[in-house]
């Protein structure tokens, strides 16, 4: 445990300086041997960032005076969380944190905040519930935007952040449907609920690997709200489609799965398409694969216009913090409007590859409103005359999926070219 707890605290410490969890995780996780010890610090890591506001607001009452050793801050928040949040043995993570002190003032403080904890834990939770940031382990102007913006559902949403993902699959309507499905994982003692047109959510996540034809392309991994992209888009078979930023080819795949469809998989990074690539070798499915800028069409557009397009824009991913955490720690305000004026450029530069007649399905995993509703807005300002907003069916009616139980928050606006 001890070892653990340190490479937690170093990949916090990470993150927080600036580096994506995606980067930082796979550093720590390549020094454990066991499928266990990997599983546990990930665990730790996300469980940590998840609840970083509280852990910080426990922290400083515990402390007499700001603490001048990071690292040991560190290790002190993993343990709290280990003591709070997991059925690790209270007496193995103070003395397993407690020994990864080290020597001298450093040991004897662990020794105290810890143990204080344990006594003062109910005084602490006043404390951090009285602290919007702490109570709700999200930044203040976070909080803020959503009270603004989601004025009768802003705690839900804060509270669905704060929840473990769920682990979803998408059914290949190829392969048979939902219901024979879940006799399929009933079989292989997998309970699992339908939470989607072709979702199936699991009661725990398990290995890929294990799920019953899962290597054969019967099923996908992919959140019951990422997969309404495919529906709403509802290309037809011999349609030529763009799917614009387009890696790690989850809704490529669901587009093929559909319909028999000319498919260009695009994306601005080459180093990600080999994981459309491999998406869509398990599915048995072909889509053309290039690498390009969606903003710039005039470097890899051949002039052929296309009858669908589904742009999932490049956005701040505040539906989806809970499966990556590190985002509302690392995100500032100003990035809100940095990515919404991102949107709108390459949204005006894909129109012009739209058919006349066509639809383009504009999608985020954002819950901000600059990102989703008013960019939209704006676009059909600046598009009078050759573009109307289509109604979509609930839930969706006003395009908000808000994250809950069963799924992530996501935008969707489909737009047809008059």
């Amino acid at each position: 445990m001890r070892k653990l707890q340190k490479l937690a605290a170093g990949v916090l410490e990470t993150v927080l300086a600036g580096t994506a969890l995606h980067q930082a995780l796979p550093q720590g996780l390549q020094q454990l041997h066991t499928p266990g010890e990997r599983g546990a610090l990930q665990d730790i890591v996300y469980g940590s960032l998840r609840q970083l506001g509280r852990l910080d607001a426990w922290l400083a009452a515990l402390l007499e005076r700001p603490l001048t050793d990071p690292q040991l801050g560190w290790l002190l928040r993993v343990a709290l969380y280990q003591l709070a949040y997991t059925r690790a043995p209270a007496h193995a993570v103070v003395h397993n944190a407690v020994t990864a002190a080290g020597q001298g003032w450093r040991r004897g403080l662990a020794n105290a905040v810890l143990r204080n904890f344990q006594r003062r834990r109910a005084e602490l939770d006043e404390i951090a519930n009285a602290q919007p940031s702490a109570h709700w382990s999200h930044p203040d102007w976070w909080i803020d935007t959503l009270k603004a913006e989601h004025p009768h559902r802003w705690q839900d949403i804060l509270e669905a952040s704060l929840l473990h993902p769920p682990f979803t699959l998408r059914v290949n309507g190829r392969h048979g449907d939902v219901a024979s499905y879940l006799r399929r994982l009933n079989e292989a003692g997998l309970p699992a609920h339908q939470t989607g047109p072709d979702a199936v959510t699991l009661d725990r996540a398990v290995p890929v690997h294990d799920l019953p034809g899962f290597d054969a392309g019967h099923v996908s991994v992919q959140d019951a709200g990422a997969q309404w992209a495919a529906r709403l888009l509802d290309a037809q078979s011999g349609e030529r489609v763009l799917d614009a930023c387009a890696a790690p080819g989850g809704k490529t795949g669901h587009i093929l799965e559909r319909a028999d469809v000319d498919l260009t998989a695009l994306d601005v990074d080459a180093a990600r398409l080999p994981r459309v690539q491999e998406n869509l070798d398990r599915l048995q499915l072909h889509a053309s694969l290039i690498e390009g800028d969606a903003v710039h069409p005039e470097r890899w557009w051949d002039g052929q216009p296309f009858d669908r397009i589904l742009a999932d824009v490049p956005c701040s991913a505040s539906g989806v913090v809970r499966r990556n955490p590190d985002i509302k720690w690392l995100r500032r305000p100003e990035d809100i409007a940095q990515f919404a004026a991102q949107q709108a450029v390459m949204l005006d530069a894909l129109w012009r590859l739209l058919a006349p007649g066509g639809t383009l399905l504009y999608a985020t995993c954002s819950i901000f409103n600059e990102e989703n509703d008013g960019q939209v807005r704006a676009f059909l300002a600046r598009h009078p005359d050759d573009a109307e907003r289509c109604t979509l069916p609930e839930p969706l009616s006003n395009g908000s999926l808000l994250p809950d139980a069963e799924h992530d928050g996501f935008f969707y606006a489909l737009l047809r070219k008059t």
